[in-house]
């Protein structure tokens, strides 16, 4: 009942401080069980006037005995729970680190980042509950029962047997209701799942949906599914309130039967008055640890639910570990290339639907230390290309070699120290600059930052600060976008790799920004193999060869001149950018024009500005 054998075998290291858990609280009731018993005796020899100082002082030895072996117990029963709940919590969630490394950068094509988030808190958080205090409570639920059940035997056989029987009935009642209940939470993580998700994606989308005055609209759709949310909630504490109301009843009605049943044994003559009185004292015992498992049913149950969404996460299938290494002859060779979303893009498929498809056949070639770009408009497929290479996009069809060895052949370790990618939206982690740069290059010296700093133009502002210990918020926040780039750009510099993706790297920045990571791409060009993604073809104009995509295939290739003198799509590209471009820049000439001359018109009689 409620025993997830390949959960406990998972976090087998709970197995010892759940079996010591059990043996203090048995330590207990045997305590419990020897005080019970010198009261009861006492009392007897009370009521009998046989009782004298011996017996009293005795009894009140053995009392305080039992009372300090029940509060050791109790300390160490405690200490059992935590250390079983601590080695649960470190082990899954270290098991569910490592099956996202193992899934590797694409992890979140199989899985939503929110679910993760969830199962690994929330869902652990429930699981150490399970171990700490269910399964302990259950094992000596068993036993406590059994052992009462033996010693009482030799008090009274009948009273004994009769609260004995009575006991199975919780466990029962419980079977009952866990069929129910495994549905109920089922649905239960679900709403919550999606709940969380949704909630996530309004939170990170907040700016866009008030620019749009659309938080409304996302108000009302949060506010439907948090009223299913609590439906759900109210019918699982509904659920739990009536299975806990008839535990209630078996566990008191179980109790009175036995204290029934002793009285009636006493008035017999079956049983004296000391066992008729231990007897009463100790009924109570037989069902108080199987109700407090029946308590800890409706946490367990939550946790079995979570347990079957980690283990879901931790089945997961994995791409076989690849073991080649990186070619020190890095030309990248795309034959044939395909991908699709739907996952229709291996070489074997037939299928039709060519509207899912991002990719169809393309043929592209980036040699050791060359300068190719790739342009085209917007879901031409120019960033899906980068996110094969990097192998965030699994599943492709056709071939792609890097020294003539397939891409998927390469292990995916020897790919991200090789290959460095560079995107519009470069995460930049909470902590120091020099943290964050670290990564690039885990034994840089301090020198070397500054030396990358410098090449990037983001020197000068850090040295008017804390220098590299400036402190950076989460997403880096507290710099402007252009800085951030900059900041990206020099911890891909640190990283040193042959091959360099830059995909949008000067998307949504101010010019200067813009320059100086261009400078910087430019000076890679030529020892290392860059590949450039690019919406504004003035970047990409002394490239070796580039590349313009439509509707995932490639339409021409060539250098700058050779594309504008065929006059195809890269000309009326780049014709309709530089009309827009001279527009704007006639633009701000005139507006600056007009500005100069409004200064100079509150100059006052002495030439000074008023």
């Amino acid at each position: 009942m409620m025993i997830h054998k390949r959960l406990i075998g998972t976090v087998s290291e709970s197995k010892k401080y759940i079996a010591g858990n059990v043996a203090a609280q048995w330590c207990s009731l045997a305590a419990n069980i020897a005080m019970m018993t010198a009261v009861t005796g006492l009392l007897a020899s009370l009521f009998y006037k046989t009782a004298d100082k011996n017996s009293g002082f005795l009894t009140a030895a053995i009392a305080a005995a039992a009372v300090m072996i029940r509060f050791t117990c109790t300390l160490l029963s405690s200490r059992m729970g935590y250390l079983s709940s601590k080695s649960v919590k470190k082990i899954l969630r270290e098991k569910i680190y490592e099956k996202l490394l193992r899934l590797g950068v694409s992890y979140n094509g199989q899985v939503k980042t929110s679910e993760v988030v969830q199962v690994a808190v929330e869902g652990v958080e429930q699981l150490e509950t399970y171990f700490g205090a269910y399964l302990p409570q259950f094992f000596y639920a068993m036993l406590a029962p059994l052992t009462l059940f033996i010693y009482l035997c030799f008090i009274n056989v009948p009273s004994a047997v009769v609260l004995l029987v009575c006991v199975p009935m919780i466990p029962v009642s419980i079977a009952a209701v866990q069929t129910w209940a495994k549905k109920l939470l089922s649905k239960y993580w679900g709403q919550y799942t999606a709940l969380g998700d949704t909630f996530l994606e309004n939170l990170q989308g907040l700016t866009t949906l008030k620019i749009y005055q659309a938080d409304g609209f996302k108000n009302e759709e949060m506010n439907r599914e948090a009223e299913n949310f609590r439906r759900i909630t109210m019918k699982v504490l509904t659920m739990q309130l009536n299975s806990i109301t008839v535990m209630d009843l078996i566990a008191y009605g179980g109790a009175a039967l036995g204290v029934i049943m002793a009285a009636a044994q006493f008035r017999a003559g079956n049983v004296t008055l000391s066992g008729c009185l231990l007897i009463i004292l100790l009924s109570a015992d037989f069902f108080i640890p199987m109700r407090q498992l029946g308590s800890f049913f409706h946490v367990a149950m939550n946790g079995m639910a979570a347990s079957d969404k980690i283990f879901r996460l931790l089945d997961l299938p994995e791409t076989e570990e690849k073991t080649g290494c990186f070619p020190p002859d890095c030309d990248i060779v795309c034959t044939g290339l395909r991908f699709s979303y739907d996952g229709n893009s291996s070489d074997g498929d037939t299928s039709s639907n060519e509207g899912r498809k991002i990719l169809h056949g393309i043929d592209m070639e980036f040699p050791k230390g060359g300068f190719v770009s790739i342009v085209g408009e917007s879901g031409c497929g120019k960033s899906t290309v980068a996110a094969v290479l990097m192998r965030r996009n699994r599943g492709y069809g056709g071939s792609v070699k890097i020294g003539g060895k397939e891409l998927s052949d390469i292990r995916e370790a020897e790919l991200m120290k090789n290959i460095t990618y560079v995107s519009h939206q470069s995460y930049l982690f909470k902590g120091a600059v020099r943290e964050n740069l670290l990564m690039g290059k885990p034994d840089a010296s301090d020198q070397e930052l500054w030396e990358v700093l410098g090449r990037v133009n983001l020197a000068g502002f850090l040295k008017s600060g804390d220098g590299l210990d400036t402190f950076l918020t989460e997403k880096a926040s507290n710099l402007s976008g252009g800085q951030c780039q900059r900041l990206a750009l020099a911890r891909a510099l640190l990283h040193d790799s042959p091959v360099y993706i830059f995909d949008e790297a000067t998307s949504n920045i101010d010019m200067e920004s813009e320059n100086d990571i261009m400078r910087e791409i430019h000076a890679l060009a030529g020892h290392k193999t860059v590949i450039l993604i690019s919406h504004r073809l003035a970047n990409v104009t002394a490239s070796g060869n580039i590349y313009v995509m439509a509707a995932g295939n490639v339409a021409e290739s060539g250098s700058h001149e050779e594309l504008l003198a065929w006059g195809g799509i890269y000309a009326k590209l780049w014709n309709t950018q530089q009309s827009l471009e001279n527009y704007g820049n006639a633009q701000r000439a005139y507006l600056d024009g007009h500005s100069d001359a409004a200064k100079s018109q509150v100059k006052g009689k002495d030439g000074m500005d008023l």
